[in-house]
Order: structure tokens, then C-alpha cells, then sequence
């Protein structure tokens, strides 16, 4: 998938194509969108526009429309290797809006992490439109999770650094040698073994808490209805 991409207003413009023509196209099936938003937004690629401009040489050489259609089943459009239609991905993506609403935090949040260096969108359009996958609501909330633990954002990005750094070496990325790679690897354990401590000492936190917490409880249920007791016998006692 190209981490490039365009919401259809934009491949619009930069394709300066009529609504009425795009629809067309799509429906003889010249193109399709490459992915769908979670709200079924539909968005392109450099390769749709690829698509266009083969289409419309076909056409200026005066190829009808079955005609381009038989081309492309048979031998695809010239100038594109695959020769297929970009099709959508089955999986959809998340808009800002959508990642914020189900990872419960704000718009807001999301671009400050993003500002930070934290995460990172999957697609980004040319007018700033920006696509996540799924996985990152469950990414969201480890980052909250890590807020929680005491971590400062500087120290979150320290992790999400190692975590696509280890991503680069599990995929044999050529970015790191073998030294290097030990080294972060390393950086790795460091880091999995200091929020292991961590950890061990908010779950012996939280025991004390909700020791203190139910004692607390008790006492204030207690107290409250010794002070109930007390009104009514008060009531009683007036002539």
C-alpha cells in the first residue's frame, strides 16, 4: 500500500477530472480505490493516477471504452507492470477523528504524539488527510498504559523508537550490521527489564490501595450510619 494516498477530492484536482467522469471510469472498472476508510471514504494512490493517465492516452489515440477494457484484460494498461486494478485491501483504515474516538482520547492528544515523533500515520495525503490502521487503537492504548506507569512522552518515544527499530531488524532491514543490531537488541532488554520493575511496584501500589481503599469504605459506612443512628435517636428524644 502506498503511504501516499488521495481522498477523492483531492485526485480530483490533481487529476482535474469531473465527479461525473470519475464515477464513470470506476464503474467501467478502469480503477478502483485502493483502500477504504473506517466511515467507507473512499482513497487513491499514485498508481490510480497512473491509471488515469494510461487511460486517457488510449482514449486520445482513439480507443473506445470496451475497447481499453479488452486491453487491459488481456495484456493490462501499458506502462503498468502488474497490469491490475489496485483493488481495496479488505482491512480499513481510521481517520484521526475515528483513532481518537476508539482509543478514547482526543484529537488533540493524537497530534501531540504525532508532533512528538511517537507514532506515525500509515498514509498521508497531500492535504494533510491521514489514515491509521487498526492496530494502532490497541498502540494508543499502550501508550496511555505507559503514561500510567510513570513514563514521560520523551521517555514513550524512546520506546517506540526501539519497538521500530526491532521491527527493522526482525525484517532483515540493511539499515542496521549485526553489531549494531546486538546493540539496540540489547537497548531492548534493558528497557523490558526496567518496565518489568516498574510494574512489580504500581502492582504492590495498587495492593496497598485497595487495601486502604475497602478499609476506608468500611470505616466511612460505619461512621455514617453511627451518625444516622445518632439523628434518630435525637428525633425521638424532642417532647
Amino acid at each position: 500500500m502506498d503511504k501516499n494516498i488521495f481522498v477523492r477530492e483531492e485526485l480530483l484536482t490533481r487529476a482535474g477530472m469531473e465527479e461525473n467522469i470519475l464515477q464513470q471510469w470506476e464503474e467501467l472498472g478502469f480503477f478502483k480505490p485502493v483502500g477504504y476508510t473506517d466511515r467507507r471514504v473512499p482513497f487513491y494512490s499514485d498508481k490510480t493516477m497512473e491509471r488515469i493517465a494510461r487511460v486517457r492516452g488510449l482514449l486520445g489515440l482513439g480507443y473506445g471504452p470496451e475497447e481499453i477494457l479488452k486491453i487491459m484484460k488481456k495484456v493490462g494498461l501499458p506502462g503498468i507492470k502488474d497490469g491490475k486494478n489496485d483493488s481495496p485491501r479488505g482491512s480499513d483504515y481510521l481517520t484521526v477523528g475515528d483513532l481518537a474516538e476508539k482509543a478514547d482520547i482526543s484529537p488533540r492528544t493524537l497530534k501531540h504524539w504525532e508532533d512528538k515523533g511517537i507514532i506515525e500515520p500509515q498514509m498521508r495525503s497531500e492535504g494533510g488527510f491521514r489514515l491509521y490502521s487498526k492496530s494502532y487503537v490497541e498502540l494508543c492504548r499502550r501508550i496511555k498504559d505507559l503514561q500510567l506507569f510513570g513514563y514521560t512522552l520523551e521517555e514513550i518515544k524512546a520506546v517506540s523508537d526501539l519497538v521500530r527499530d526491532f521491527l527493522a531488524i526482525q525484517n532483515g532491514s540493511d539499515g542496521f550490521s549485526d553489531a549494531d543490531g546486538a546493540a539496540k537488541l540489547d537497548g531492548m532488554l534493558a528497557e523490558v527489564r526496567s518496565l518489568h520493575d516498574k510494574m512489580r511496584l504500581l502492582r504492590a501500589g495498587i495492593d496497598r490501595w485497595e487495601g486502604l481503599i475497602r478499609k476506608s469504605k468500611k470505616e466511612v459506612l460505619g461512621l455514617r450510619e453511627k451518625l444516622r443512628k445518632r439523628s434518630r435517636g435525637k428525633k425521638r428524644k424532642k417532647p
